[in-house]
């Protein structure tokens, strides 16, 4: 039992019955149970209840046993003083205010139906894939696609917010922050940070001055990143040294470390030498991204944008030692996907706030028009007969395993909250 499950049913409403009583015999009618506080001080704010022929405005304060009031040391902290029923489990000890008057307190377990309890222990207990594996095919489909809406944008918001952070650190500059978000996204997630602190480190205007050249952009970039720190017996990788060598001093900067990039079991095509050859390759291909990007509207144009040619060296290399067979290395339509997702979409959300040029329906559009993803996680609920129909649904449902199922959320989560009424 956990104090999350007695916090669902204050919240829901979803006592046995309307004749309920505090310890004292009193008569209890909850009019509104008040909202739900996620800081410090009492469970539930602002409720109004009538207890006996009161009516009553104030804090509502939930614990498993009566005597965590003490336990919790509430009697010495002033945020309690409003509280006006306290809601327990057991009512172990007899609670008085400071006025030492007792409590009103009522005791939940006395005015649950047996089987709500019931369907909350099989669903915390589960141990399964996901705890309502067994009957999320079930639920109304209704109560099921409204939550997975609510999902996409709790998905969308939380990869913002990451975004919004360094806006304000760079004074709204959403060229140099669109930088940082696509160079984390080239990164995935093994090298995600690495690439992030690559970009930190170059002043985006010295992106811009170097952009004009592919080669110059890769020798920055290589350089920066600690590639080029030591000596190589390759003619490509000996140029990139000197061009390097010249705009350290140019731009007074800092190698980083090479040893910060992973390659241990990835694929080639994700190497880091790969990825940000390529970054390089975008940006000095496509001058004002940022621009373009944000007046894109169909996913063709979006792809149209990143369309880019590497330099013909990593036509046969994944790295700059050894000699590989020739082989394209451009964007795939599945990365390009993944930028979108990730990082130019959030991005472009942000900017309509900004600008108050709404793109809400315009990015919902998109991603119901661009294919479901496949990965693990979606096909863990294809086995449960939920399948994504589009990119924007197999986004809510990775919001779901991640941050519902797999935290065992399932009190906060609306198919988990029908399976337990049910």
């Amino acid at each position: 039992m956990k104090e999350e499950f007695l916090h669902f049913v204050w919240k829901q409403k979803v006592l046995l019955s309307n004749q309920i009583y505090t310890t004292q015999k009193e008569l209890v009618r909850i009019l509104e149970p008040g909202f739900y506080n996620n800081n410090s001080g009492p469970d539930f704010l602002y409720a109004k209840i009538r207890i006996g022929n009161t009516l009553w405005a104030g804090h509502v304060e939930i614990h498993l046993k009566s005597s965590d009031w003490y336990a919790h040391r509430h009697q010495q902290d002033d945020n309690y003083d409003p509280v006006i029923l306290h809601v327990v489990w057991e009512d172990d000890v007899p609670v008085y205010s400071n006025d030492n008057v007792p409590f009103p307190t009522l005791v939940v377990k006395d005015y649950l139906e047996d089987q709500l309890f019931l369907n909350y222990q099989k669903l915390i207990d589960n141990q399964n894939w996901i705890a309502c594996g067994d009957g999320i095919a079930d639920v109304d489909s209704f109560v099921f696609n409204h939550w997975l809406e609510r999902l996409f944008f709790e998905r969308l918001e939380r990869k913002a917010m990451q975004i919004e952070r360094w806006l304000q650190e760079t004074n709204n500059d959403f060229e140099a922050v669109l930088f940082m978000v696509l160079a984390k996204n080239f990164g995935l997630k093994v090298n995600g940070e690495a690439f992030c602190q690559l970009a930190q480190s170059i002043d985006f205007s010295v992106i811009k001055k170097v952009a004009s050249s592919s080669f110059s952009l890769e020798a920055l970039l290589f350089g920066q990143a600690g590639f080029l720190s030591e000596t190589i017996d390759v003619p490509y990788h000996h140029e990139l040294r000197e061009a390097y060598s010249f705009l350290m001093k140019k731009y007074q900067l800092k190698p980083g470390r090479k040893t910060k990039f992973q390659f241990f079991r990835m694929r080639p095509q994700n190497f880091p030498t790969i990825r940000i050859a390529q970054l390089a390759a975008l940006y000095s291909s496509q001058s004002n991204l940022f621009s373009k990007l944000m007046n894109c509207r169909t996913k063709n144009e979006y792809y149209q944008v990143l369309d880019l040619q590497l330099n013909s060296f990593w036509r046969t290399h994944y790295n700059f030692e050894k000699l590989s067979k020739a082989s394209t290395k451009n964007l795939s339509k599945s990365f390009k996907q993944l930028l979108l997702i990730n990082a130019i979409l959030p991005m472009k959300w942000l900017y309509g706030k900004y600008s108050n040029s709404s793109s809400v329906n315009e990015i919902i559009a998109l991603l119901e028009d661009l294919p479901a993803e496949q990965n693990g996680i979606i096909k863990g609920f294809q086995r449960l007969d939920i399948k994504a129909r589009n990119l924007k649904e197999s986004q809510a449902l990775l919001e779901l395993k991640y941050n519902y199922c797999a935290k065992k959320r399932c009190l906060q989560c609306a198919i988990g909250s029908k399976l337990l009424k049910q």
